[in-house]
């Protein structure tokens, strides 16, 4: 059985595509590749179809990431196939539990720095696509730092589904 991970942000081209890339290492590095599928989406629509912001590309590149991206919307009949929906901010968890068909599809909703234990107060990752290169840099930092505890989450769900 594949278990799917789905991370969304409002565009679908900075924060949920870094998400998606570094999480899929991470699958990879843990030898789950066969048995985790990871996607990504947008709340909206606005750039369906276009690649990753040109400094989304940069930082991942810069820090070994393989890249290649297109964006896409998320729609609410994903959710009976998804496992889990990972928002990068309260605005998108707000958006996806409203999108959700049932009570038991709002659940598989979380925030991603609920994954990182070292995280406090604030778990939004903030959209860096007003700013500079800092703010790319501080996405990839703080989803790699929430992508272990995701990794340890998403290995216990794989071990709850095989029991």
């Amino acid at each position: 059985m594949t278990y799917r991970v789905c991370f969304v942000c409002t565009g679908n081209i900075c924060r949920s595509p870094i998400a998606e890339i570094v999480f899929r290492a991470r699958v990879a590095e843990a030898g789950l590749g066969g048995l985790v599928e990871v996607d990504s989406a947008g709340t909206g629509g606005w750039h369906e179809g276009d690649g990753a912001d040109p400094r989304t590309v940069a930082i991942l590149e810069e820090n070994g990431y393989a890249t290649g991206h297109t964006a896409r919307q998320f729609q609410s009949s994903w959710f009976s196939r998804l496992d889990l929906v990972v928002a990068l901010d309260s605005g998108h968890l707000r958006a996806l539990r409203r999108l959700a068909p049932t009570e038991q599809d709002a659940q598989k909703v979380r925030l991603l720095r609920s994954y990182d234990p070292a995280a406090d107060g604030d778990l939004d990752v903030p959209d860096p696509y007003y700013g500079g290169a800092e703010g790319f840099e501080e996405c990839l930092e703080m989803v790699e730092a929430a992508s272990a505890g995701l990794l340890i989450a998403v290995r216990e769900d794989l071990e709850g589904q095989a029991a």
